[in-house]
């Protein structure tokens, strides 16, 4: 895929799904993504759980695996 967002958005993800995506292939937990977007964390897991079953992974580093592979050459999740 040429680009990573375009893969998130063809998978069906949202804009917020996608920026949730973003910074767990960047490490973040839950908490630490809730406090970045200024949401409760509990709206965080639901967003992780829509994440796993649009994209079929079965874990969050299988959904980070996917994402990343489908980054741009030379483009990196930070």
């Amino acid at each position: 895929m040429a680009d990573a967002h375009a893969y998130a958005t063809n998978c069906g993800l949202t804009h917020r799904e996608t920026e949730v995506l973003t910074l767990v292939a960047r490490g973040l937990a839950n908490r630490q993504i809730s406090r970045m977007l200024l949401i409760n964390p509990r709206t965080v897991e639901k967003h992780v759980e829509n994440i796993l079953a649009k994209l079929g992974a079965r874990s969050r580093t299988e959904a980070a695996a996917i994402y990343v592979r489908n980054l741009p050459p030379a483009a990196s999740p930070s």
